[in-house]
């Protein structure tokens, strides 16, 4: 139990960084969304030709598979751009409220009962994103903080809707791996149709920028999203609530100490309110297993 406990834990605090190097890599939100994926490609065909023996799926599982991957494509371009707005803590923690419209989808479409904490949870997010947004500091972080939190929370519904996607065609005979490498391919094919709508894709790598990317897609999106999947589900849904809440409140941290994000006492505020009705949905309201953003 501690070795999965350990594993999830570095799972976290590797996607915990994300945002973080993302920034720091100084690439327009396209470049960045695409060389995330496809500086992980060939580290996860690796992997998934290790295990394609055991991938028994459907054409229709591995169809949706991709539909996921299509969805989670549309979900980086408009998180990036939200980290551009609003700052990589702020961006992180918006776009974990995802696990409210994973919990509303699976009361309006699958009949699970909303529990009592969802109900306390949502004036308490609602609160949150208001503050969040800089709404009475005119010391509010980030270059445009009403349109960042505004893509924050469309990240928040694109990225439910890629969990609940991926979860229903993620089994089917086959290790997570083959279905988080097709969803993964569909994303670099999003991404790139994406860039010819506006063109900011550039295909120049330079240094170090692109060195921060390649620590992207290695740290976040091959072995932390691998330590995270292979773990968590394994671990009490206490522990594993808790252990997730940790990612959006390390990426503040990062990002205060990394990046000298100073958020306005207001926006800080509600960051902390949006983690307390996170924390409220994961541990008392949600009706499924909460799963981190990137």
């Amino acid at each position: 139990m501690l070795r999965l406990r350990l594993q999830a834990l570095a799972g976290v605090v590797g996607i915990s960084f994300s945002a973080i190097f993302v920034r720091l890599s100084g690439t327009p939100p396209t470049t960045a969304a695409f060389f995330r994926v496809a500086y992980a490609m060939p580290v996860l065909l690796l992997l998934w030709l290790r295990v394609r023996h055991r991938d028994h799926r459907s054409t229709a599982m591995r169809l949706g598979a991709v539909a996921a991957g299509v969805v989670l494509g549309l979900d980086f371009v408009v998180w990036h751009r939200a980290i551009d707005f609003v700052g990589a803590g702020l961006a992180t923690v918006l776009g974990n409220i995802q696990v409210f419209f994973v919990a509303l989808y699976a009361w309006r479409f699958q009949g699970e009962p909303l529990r009592r904490g969802t109900f306390s949870a949502l004036p308490v997010l609602f609160l949150g994103v208001l503050l969040t947004s800089g709404v009475g500091s005119a010391a509010a972080f980030g270059e445009r903080p009403l349109v960042g939190v505004g893509l924050g929370l469309l990240t928040a519904v694109l990225y439910a809707a890629f969990l609940i996607i991926f979860r229903r065609f993620s089994g089917g005979g086959a290790p997570t791996l083959g279905p988080w490498f097709d969803a993964s391919a569909a994303t670099l094919a999003t991404v790139w149709l994406f860039s010819l709508i506006d063109g900011q894709l550039d295909y120049t790598v330079s240094w170090p920028a692109h060195g921060w990317l390649v620590a992207l897609a290695l740290v976040a999106q091959v072995f932390g999203w691998l330590l995270i999947t292979r773990s968590l589900p394994k671990l009490p849904a206490v522990e594993t609530s808790i252990l997730l809440l940790a990612q959006p409140a390390l990426t503040i941290a990062w990002g205060v100490v990394l990046l000298g994000e100073s958020l306005a006492p207001l926006q800080a505020v509600g960051a902390a309110l949006v983690l307390v009705g996170i924390g409220v949905l994961s541990l008392r309201g949600e009706v499924s297993r909460p799963t981190p953003l990137d």
